[in-house]
């Protein structure tokens, strides 16, 4: 075994469509933030977006949170963090209707309380471009518990994201682990794959699968999220 497990969350212990799940999450968002605030439901997705694109390169100056927030109210020109609370509550509450989108597979129960169970230590090693509440709620969904791990990567405690080997670097530090008795378990050869270049073992899950470029990962440890609770117990 492993000393150290790191499991992305959306497409991997959350099995989904991306697409439908954004559609989900957007739609829902409009219709509770958009009357409130005051604007149409495309210049808030505009704004949205706007804060993914620069969470995406941020370079760990200031937290994912507030370059999201920044980013989004340039968009739409105005100050989106005095309506913090409207949105906290979207995720309390409204963020529910985007888990149709969603889907469970046992795998990913079985496989957490298997490492439990063998004294691995668990972190949820999710792209932090979402607020705790909302990752917290996603793993839920999911069957698993967020108490089930030591660390779980969110907007607010982050200042980088997946494929930036410093987000990875991050949580070593932050953890205190090594690469080299570490896995990363995820669906996006990407964001996920490239932990190996820092000495990460890697395991791609493949029933949800993310392959923008239609790279060869046939080098890597991959197959359905079953499987990979078959490698682990085995």
């Amino acid at each position: 075994m492993y000393k150290n497990y790191l499991f992305d969350l959306d497409g991997t212990l959350l099995p989904m469509d991306m697409q439908n799940f954004t559609e989900h999450y957007f739609k829902s968002l409009c219709k509770k933030a958009s009357p409130a605030i005051g604007i149409e439901p495309q210049v808030l997705i505009n704004s949205v977006l706007g804060g993914l694109k620069a969470m995406s390169t941020n370079d760990g100056v200031e937290n994912n949170h507030d370059v999201f927030w920044k980013a989004a109210s340039s968009v739409c020109g105005k100050d989106l963090t005095q309506y913090s609370e409207l949105f906290d509550d979207y995720y309390k509450n409204e963020f529910e209707y985007a888990k149709r989108a969603t889907q469970v597979t046992p795998y990913a129960k079985k496989s957490i309380d298997y490492i439990k169970q063998h004294g691995g230590r668990l972190i949820a090693a999710t792209n932090p471009i979402f607020p705790k509440v909302a990752t917290y709620k996603r793993l839920e969904w999911a069957g698993v518990s967020p108490d089930d791990f030591e660390y779980i990567t969110v907007y607010e405690n982050s200042g980088f994201c997946k494929p930036n080997l410093k987000y990875f670097e991050n949580i070593c530090e932050k953890c205190k682990i090594s690469p080299n008795d570490s896995i990363m378990v995820g669906n996006d050869v990407d964001e996920d794959l490239c932990a190996a270049k820092l000495g990460f073992d890697t395991y791609l899950v493949t029933d949800c699968i993310i392959n923008r470029n239609d790279r060869d990962y046939s080098k890597f440890k991959h197959g359905s999220f079953e499987s990979f609770y078959d490698f682990l117990t085995k």
